[in-house]
């Protein structure tokens, strides 16, 4: 099992450089991989190469990006563009995100976004292994110039469609805040596809918040940051079945995020709250992606160790 870390921006009042202090403290700790998500505040692509250029080792992950807002050979110039300016390996996660992202803010249509996201694994997984001196693309008077990035394809999956797209063409599918039982559900899922795709199946990881001895504010942060998954299809199920339906009904009434993320919140929270599913590569279990949990927390509060030297 592997722990990566996830630098996205919140949507909120904190900090819009706090992904990359968050990179950086990742990098310093000692660990492998960070993701640098995509939002209505960073480009995914910048917001990695700005934490390739302030780390030492961490690979890198840009993504999920919808696949509505740009098309395959933008992707995966993005990666080769970041890994060149960066020396690292960098990977691209692809999704299919919300109506409320891609028309809301991107003004692009989402249709049939199973399609373009099946469409788009299928294109990006061969540009992301295609060496310099052939064309950009099939049939383009252009010559790629830039090694490949290096690093894994991962295609963020829920519904079925998803899921057969992941198994036949990612390295990795990802989860984005999910319980065991349901981890264990859509890992038989992905199984299954991979089987009949005749692949072995990827690997699979789980975007989890996590906070580690929080304090109220580190527990309200995590409770709001997911408070907004409440009312997207798909989420909603998984939350009901969590036992958490009375916030998916305040939020389909039309209640605040501070309402939403309180019919969450126990009473009395326990001192060590970890969010965790597992998986590891090609079998049960393979990585635990966890979002940082407050700034203001305990651990936030200490000195972080002294940088180690790169890894070979």
């Amino acid at each position: 099992m592997e722990f990566s870390v996830v630098a996205a921006a919140r949507e909120d009042g904190s900090p819009v450089e706090e992904p990359l202090r968050v990179g950086v403290i990742a990098d310093l700790l000692g660990y492998r991989e960070v993701w640098a998500g995509e939002g209505p505040t960073w480009d995914s692509f910048v917001l990695a190469g700005a934490i390739g250029r302030a780390t030492g080792r961490v690979a890198l992950t840009a993504g999920p990006v919808p696949v509505s807002v740009r098309d395959a050979y933008t992707l995966a110039r993005g990666a080769a563009s970041v890994a060149a300016v960066t020396g690292r390996t960098v990977g691209v996660a692809l999704g299919t995100s919300s109506r409320r992202v891609v028309e809301g803010v991107h003004g692009r249509p989402r249709t049939c976004p199973a399609a373009v996201l099946e469409e788009t694994a299928a294109a990006v997984r061969g540009l992301l292994h295609a060496a310099p001196g052939g064309p950009v693309v099939p049939g383009s008077p252009f010559r790629r110039r830039l090694a490949p990035p290096g690093g894994p394809l991962t295609v963020a999956a829920f519904g079925d469609r998803a899921i057969a797209a992941a198994a036949t063409h990612a390295d990795r599918m990802l989860l984005d805040v999910v319980s065991p039982g349901q981890v264990r559900e859509l890992r038989a899922k992905l199984d299954a596809a991979a089987a009949e795709a005749g692949r072995t199946p990827p690997s699979l990881a789980a975007w989890l918040p996590a906070a580690v001895d929080p304090e109220p504010e580190s527990l309200a942060q995590v409770l709001g940051s997911i408070a907004g998954y409440l009312t997207v299809p798909g989420y909603s199920d998984v939350f009901t079945a969590a036992g958490f339906g009375e916030a998916v009904r305040l939020a389909a009434d039309g209640a605040d995020r501070d309402t939403r993320w309180c019919a969450r919140c126990p009473r009395r929270p326990p001192r060590r709250s970890v969010w965790s599913a597992a998986s590891t590569p090609y079998a049960p279990a393979s990585r635990r992606t966890p979002r940082p949990g407050s700034t203001r927390s305990r651990w936030c509060r200490r000195r972080p160790p002294t940088r180690r030297g790169s890894a070979p």
